[in-house]
């Protein structure tokens, strides 16, 4: 595996080693030990599954103290633009944010810590996205940001579908 750390080095990129051949392919998703190497000291404790159609928004999502998740995302299937916003408080980069494309080819991961705002944009057919969290979910913590109003460059080929939930989330503020 190969960790790089984006522009907001806190978010990180991991490639992992691929082994194929004419039977398929193997390779490691997790390995707590180079996790910890790379400074992922958190450990997953759940992980979710999601399949979207092409031009699906999820997002922007987060969670409350003292159920505040970091992510490991994945996509099974397909192509997505997965995104990242800070929004910690007193971070020297609150507000900004990571945009990276994620496929089922190069396999690529993206991990975002506590304290980010998550969602993504579905640009293939359909996409299976995995992502394993460092809390579990706890509905009456769950908090989200508008899609377009963290400076977000989409790289929409459609309109984005929303859920009702996602369209009436509140706008980041300053």
């Amino acid at each position: 595996m190969h960790f790089t750390p984006l522009s907001i080095p806190e978010i990180i990129k991991i490639t992992p080693q691929i082994h194929g051949d004419g039977r398929g392919f193997f390779m490691e998703v997790h390995h707590q030990e180079k996790f910890i190497a790379a400074g992922i000291t958190n450990t997953f404790v759940q992980s979710n599954h999601s399949r979207s159609t092409k031009g699906t928004l999820r997002g922007l999502h987060y969670q409350l103290s003292p159920k505040e998740q970091g992510k490991l995302v994945r996509v099974l299937s397909g192509k997505i633009y997965d995104a990242a916003v800070d929004i910690r408080p007193n971070s020297p980069t609150y507000g900004k944010w990571i945009g990276e494309v994620l496929d089922d080819v190069k396999r690529e991961m993206l991990y975002v810590p506590p304290g980010f705002a998550h969602g993504f944009y579905v640009l293939s057919e359909s996409a299976d996205v995995e992502y394993y969290c460092t809390n579990t979910y706890t509905p009456e913590l769950e908090k989200g940001i508008h899609w377009d109003s963290a400076g977000i460059k989409w790289p929409l080929t459609v309109p984005p579908i929303l859920s009702e939930k996602d369209n009436i989330l509140p706008r980041l503020t300053a």
